[in-house]
């Protein structure tokens, strides 16, 4: 069944509520199984890359990660980058309930991404796989360090344009009551940010250290979070609210003040 922009807005808005009253723990829990799990969506949408297939291909798995979160209701930091600021803007949420579930869902999406990033590489020994991880990472740190401001802006962007995809995920869920309907819904937009090559702060966190795990030459924990960590993270906080809170705000006058 498909919902009015209107209904689904306030259920993305009660929604938000809800998370903002989480406790702590609670938030780090389920943050954390949202970062394994999309580390693990990211190690499997690269296994066709070294079986000689089109990156394409992989981007067509890789939902499998977000739909999965999603669906058991976890935390991830990126989707809620949208999520509460358009609770906050239509004055159900203040901005300390806003930076509270940011802060402790990012501390949990990064001991998640690490933790599979630590299994993935002790547990898989494949010259192929080990070596496209390193490439990705170098391409996602040293590529933009070696372009200076512009490449710090470039990641900056990519962040950016990725979000945009993303919360648009997350957002359209809600504009279906149904199982399959929010698979399919959600499938689309968060393949196109994949193919694409944008960048995602929380995929990032498995990608990276994974090199790291794996001794990638020249790369640092500095260099990760002064050339991709941060700038992505600050890219996926203005893309999600300027090209998915703001203009789903514009619905909020139909929507029943609480």
């Amino acid at each position: 069944m498909y919902l009015r922009p209107e209904e689904a807005i306030a259920s993305m808005i009660a929604t938000a509520q809800k998370k903002a009253g989480l406790p702590w723990q609670i938030l780090i829990i389920r943050g954390f199984l949202s970062g394994a799990l999309l580390g693990y969506a990211t190690s499997l949408a690269l296994v066709p890359q070294v079986q000689g297939l089109p990156p394409f291909v992989g981007a067509m798995i890789f939902p499998v990660g977000f739909v999965l979160l999603v669906l058991l209701g976890l935390e991830l930091a990126t989707g809620n980058f949208a999520l509460l600021p358009l609770a906050a803007f239509a004055r159900q949420l203040t901005a300390t309930h806003v930076v509270r579930n940011w802060l402790w869902v990012y501390v949990g999406n990064l001991l998640g991404g690490l933790c599979y990033a630590l299994f993935y590489t002790t547990a898989i020994h494949d010259e192929k796989l080990s070596a496209l991880l390193i490439t990705l990472a170098h391409r996602k740190t040293l590529a933009y360090q070696a372009m200076g401001a512009a490449g710090w802006g470039i990641a900056l962007l990519k962040g950016v344009l990725c979000n945009w995809m993303v919360t648009l995920g997350t957002a359209i869920a809600f504009f279906s009551t149904t199982t399959t309907g929010k698979v399919l819904t959600m499938w689309l937009p968060i393949m196109a940010f994949f193919a694409l090559g944008y960048e995602h702060s929380v995929v990032n966190m498995f990608v990276i250290p994974s090199a790291l795990f794996l001794g990638a030459p020249s790369l640092t924990v500095s260099t990760w979070w002064v050339w991709n960590q941060i700038p992505v993270t600050l890219g996926n906080i203005i893309g999600a609210i300027l090209l998915t809170s703001l203009p789903l705000l514009t619905y909020t006058r139909s929507v029943p003040q609480a």
